[in-house]
């Protein structure tokens, strides 16, 4: 069985391009930069490899009602992945929702970013995770002809969690809380093995901060192998509490370098 890798778990309207989209090219550059790094000190293209010890990552979800997009990327302060050690974690991610519950609606562009650092203990197969830093977030909302924006600064804590406890059973989750509004949210998704590497199984996600919540119950099938990058699946149904039920899916993605 292939060892399992972690990974954390990919515009914006025109009037907030100044700002939001300059975050996000400001991201992905560190990114690439970092991609490169880690590269050259591995001495990719020679005959000597070191260990992997980057992960990239990005996800995007889609609903009726809002869609998101987020990338980011985690690096092994030192030796590789495969061994307990000091992690750094940086994302971003943009949102697009309806704006107000009373018509006419508007549209409201979020902007998040987090800069985490934190451990990652391993031991065979299983691993844990804990981190800390900082969370932020930029809300551009457009409402009968006016924008409005503002943006927030927070702390977060994350942990993480992967474990096989037998050879073809999964329990994947993870939570965190963040200052920005009292929020807290888990992922739970356990699985079964239905090919190499890939497993199917169930998925719950609850999402809380001061007026507002969100339940999800799916499916997702996580571990899938194309292209030399590892995907996710998941599809179910979500309830707002602001709305009615509907349907909602996630597809993310990995990548060793």
């Amino acid at each position: 069985m292939t060892r399992p890798t972690s990974y954390a778990g990919v515009g914006v309207g025109q009037r907030c391009a100044r700002s939001g989209s300059g975050g996000l090219v400001l991201g992905a550059a560190i990114l690439a930069s970092q991609a490169a790094l880690a590269q050259k000190e591995r001495g990719e293209g020679s005959d000597t490899r070191g260990p992997l010890a980057t992960v990239i990552f990005g996800s995007l979800e889609a609903g009726p009602a809002k869609s998101f997009a987020s990338a980011g990327m985690k690096r092994a302060v030192t030796g590789g992945l495969e061994a307990s050690g000091f992690r750094t974690l940086l994302k971003l991610g943009v949102a697009r929702e309806q704006a107000g519950s009373a018509r006419p609606r508007g549209i409201a562009w979020k902007t998040e970013s987090q800069a985490l650092i934190g451990y990652e203990w391993r031991i065979s197969d299983t691993f844990v995770s804990l981190y800390a830093g900082a969370d932020q977030e930029s809300d551009y909302r457009e409402t009968g002809g006016a924008l409005r924006h503002a943006s927030r600064f927070g702390a977060r804590l994350q942990g993480d969690l992967w474990a096989t406890p037998t050879d073809d059973t999964l329990i994947q989750a993870s939570a965190y809380v963040s200052s920005l509004d009292r929020r807290i949210w888990g992922r739970l998704a356990p699985g079964w093995l239905v090919a190499r590497a890939a497993w199917l199984g169930p998925e719950i996600e609850a999402y809380r901060q001061r007026d507002y919540s969100k339940l999800r119950l799916g499916l997702h099938l996580t571990g899938l192998r194309l292209l030399g990058v590892t995907w996710r699946l998941s599809a179910g149904w979500e309830k707002e509490s602001a709305r009615r039920g509907q349907a909602y899916g996630t597809l993310g993605l990995h990548w060793l370098r």
